[in-house]
């Protein structure tokens, strides 16, 4: 039922006219009954004085619960009582409520029918809405009662509790979500040898109730709606309590508005030119100001990455006063001298200065896009004066025609755009070569810099279309970069790491991983800032506030995308995800091949999503002529996990794993290398052995030449230490995704199949 923003003023009236920040129970009640929602048969008496007039209420028994806008957790205060269903009782239960909150604001009394149920484990249900602001309206629903810290504390993330965002949420999503769920399950007769105490489109409908309602929740300002808890009577759902709170969502002068269609949106970044995202990340003209003449400073070190990146040297200019020619760029002394407006406009100066140039980049539009390298001027107390000039230039400069600068940063170490031709990361080449190879369809958005050249560092291999960081996010977000390069269909993969989001920016995130996964490419998210600790330092570092973890987690994966617990994670799937675009999983069958028994038991103990099928009879004789031919074939059996032991040589690795691949019921395969035997060319060149895994020929080299003909995925472990490093690197090298221990390839590998629906 659509809630109506009439029906739900008039019971938010008198909580507003008293200026209260909660309802009291029997106004939450009043909300419920418009969602449409059974509650318990109530009357309201004033006191003890009233209760001869009472009409019946159904039952032996009643429930009386004190009214009081001071008193929101009754059961805790003692204000409610269950007693017998008559006169004398209940003017009692009410006489000694009196006695005890007579220095309260009460309003009166309610007698409440007594709704009876079985108290089993999942029979008592959460539901909930409350306005996030990152996200907007959230709706949870989870176990209640006893077992809700229980459940919480012993199932799988998302088993007990799960999240919903209203945005683009129907039936069928609802559906969904709610299969695997404990509760669902305990409800609806999902176990064996149980009934259903209650039809699944019932809860269904009792989401979607909440769903449905939400937007005019966060209209009205309220911020939290929770019923704890809805309990099942009969096959019926009733809600036994409302707890309901109010507060300042889209105030008249505040951060967020309500937009014309009746959405929640932040007023200062409706107001951003965020289409000139396309000037910033594909300038054909540009500028730099903060470069020095004589020294190689962050300035000089970025001219000269745009000029070795190709940036034609024509169209980039120094402000710089004093100085004519830099590096073989034009020299202006200022601003305003800059001979034509730029797309780009890279601001390396001190923070106490930036303010200034950005106002005299505002005033005289001589930049559409600013990325601003500076730190200190967001997260660091004392420069509020500094940030207000700032803002207040990027105001009037966004009423004129032209619409002002986007800002990129600041405390940022800017873009590495391939087709832009620039690169503004500040770190030397001797200390972080670029990676050169062919253009990978990938896009990599961090809040963290050093985060964004860490993963260049540890992915040589590597080379993503746009590399953006954007650092305090004082503008230009992470949202918006996703919303605006989800309509590039060059990019096949977006990793992502967040600190936290601006309001409603989470939404603006959410709609456009929804839109990337459902065309059929891949997000790789890791939001960091997920405990109170690691809040505290995301907030020092780039002024960002961390919000409810669990709850992005759950929007985000519901929305498509692999959302990564650690760095290492984050790492294995940047290096799986962009070596298999284009590969798909027909299904879960695993095909393994290893020479040590122990890789053999770690692959079946981490199989996760996937299984193990046996081969089809043409591969097994396959194989046995394989290992025939190794000499190894009285000893090994041609079965899944194949154990080639150590006495099989590349020839046996190389041509049993082919086999494997092209066996029929083999949908993914994983190649285990423990290289230590003397059997195997795995060592670098080198003194005491004839070894070269570099020549041609070899493993690395014709692995790479089966994966790049193979439509099935695949990944190899190489599960040793130092001396078989360059071994791992060659078959890096040859773009096999290669990891160093089973459990943890698996482990991704399982990631990889969830996000793409293997």
């Amino acid at each position: 039922m659509i809630m109506e923003d009439s029906r739900l003023e008039a019971a938010l009236a008198r909580a507003r006219a008293e200026g209260r920040d909660a309802l009291t129970e029997p106004e939450g009640v009043e909300i419920l009954k418009a969602m449409g929602l059974r509650v318990p048969v109530s009357l309201a008496v004033r006191g003890s004085a009233d209760v001869a007039g009472l009409e019946p209420v159904p039952g032996d028994r009643v429930v009386v619960k004190v009214v009081s806008p001071d008193i929101l957790h009754k059961t805790e205060a003692g204000g409610v009582a269950i007693v017998a269903n008559g006169a004398a009782s209940i003017r009692a239960a009410i006489a000694d409520m009196e006695a005890r909150f007579g220095t309260y604001r009460v309003q009166g009394y309610t007698v409440n029918e007594f709704v009876r149920f079985e108290p089993r484990l999942g029979h008592e249900i959460i539901v909930g809405y409350r306005f996030a602001r990152d996200f907007g309206p959230v709706v949870s629903f989870g176990p209640g009662g006893i077992y809700t810290e229980f459940l919480a504390k012993n199932f799988r993330e998302g088993a007990a509790s799960l999240f919903l965002s209203p945005d683009g949420a129907d039936r069928a999503l609802v559906r969904r979500s709610l299969r695997g769920n404990a509760v669902r399950e305990l409800l609806c007769g999902g176990l064996r040898g149980t009934k259903a105490a209650v039809d699944e489109e019932r809860l269904v409908d009792l989401v979607m109730s909440f769903v449905e309602a939400a937007p005019a929740f966060a209209r009205a300002g309220v911020t939290e709606l929770e019923v704890n808890p809805f309990v099942v009577m009969d096959g019926e759902l009733v809600a036994l309590d409302a707890l309901v709170k109010l507060g300042p969502i889209a105030s008249g002068s505040g951060e967020l508005a309500v937009a014309a269609d009746g959405s929640i949106v932040n007023r200062a970044q409706a107001a951003r030119p965020v289409e000139k995202i396309d000037r910033l990340l594909r300038p054909a003209s540009a500028a730099v100001i903060g470069v020095s003449e004589k020294g190689m400073n962050n300035g000089r070190i970025i001219l000269r990455n745009l000029l070795q990146s190709g940036f034609d040297p024509r169209r980039l200019y120094v402000v710089k006063a004093g100085a004519v020619e830099i590096d073989g760029c034009r020299c202006v002394p200022d601003v305003a001298s800059l001979p034509e407006k730029v797309d780009l406009f890279v601001l390396v100066i001190p923070a106490a200065q930036t303010p200034a140039c950005i106002a005299e980049l505002a005033e005289t539009g001589k930049a559409e896009s600013v990325i601003v390298i500076p730190g200190g001027l967001e997260e660091k107390s004392g420069t509020e004066a500094i940030v207000a000039r700032m803002r207040a230039a990027l105001e009037a400069s966004r009423s004129s025609p032209g619409r002002g600068p986007l800002l990129n940063g600041g405390n940022c170490l800017g873009v590495r755009s391939m087709p832009g031709k620039y690169n503004t990361l500040f770190i030397p080449e001797y200390k972080l070569p670029m990676p050169t190879g062919a253009v990978a369809p990938v896009a990599v958005i961090s809040q963290s810099g050093a985060f964004a050249i860490t993963r260049v560092s540890k992915h040589p291999e590597l080379n993503p279309k746009y590399l953006v960081t954007c650092g305090n996010q004082m503008d230009v977000t992470v949202g918006d970069y996703l919303e605006r390069l989800a309509d590039d269909a060059g990019i096949k993969l977006f990793a992502v790491y967040v600190e936290g989001f601006k309001p409603m920016d989470g939404l603006k995130t959410l709609r456009a991983v929804r839109r990337i996964c459902s065309s059929g490419r891949q997000v790789v998210f890791y939001r960091a800032g997920r405990t109170a600790a690691g809040a505290a330092a995301s907030a020092s570092h780039t002024a960002s506030i961390a919000g409810d973890y669990p709850v992005t987690r759950a929007l985000l994966s519901r929305a498509g995308a692999a959302v990564v617990e650690s760095l290492d994670d984050f790492d294995d799937a940047l290096t799986l995800f962009s070596a298999f675009l284009g590969k798909r999983a027909r299904g879960r069958g695993l095909g393994a091949v290893s020479n040590a028994g122990f890789e053999c038991v770690a692959l079946a103990d981490n199989l996760g999503r996937l299984s193990i099928p046996g081969f089809e009879d043409r591969t097994t004789v396959r194989l046995q002529r394989v290992l025939d031919d190794a000499k190894i074939g009285e000893i090994v059996d041609a079965h899944n996990p194949l154990d080639i032991t150590p006495t099989g040589d590349d020839d046996a690795y190389y041509n049993s794993f082919e086999a494997i691949m092209d066996d029929d019921n083999v949908d993914v395969g994983i190649v285990g290398i423990v290289p230590l035997t003397g059997r195997m060319n795995t060592l670098a060149a080198g003194p005491g052995h004839s070894e070269d895994v570099t020549r041609p020929g070899s493993l690395p080299d014709r692995y790479g030449e089966l994966f790049a003909r193979s439509a099935k995925p695949w990944i190899a472990v190489v599960d040793s230490g130092e001396p078989y490093d360059p071994l791992a690197r060659e078959l890096i090298r040859h773009s096999v995704p290669t990891f160093r221990t089973a459990d943890r390839a698996l482990r991704i590998l399982n990631i990889w199949m969830e996000a793409t629906g293997s």
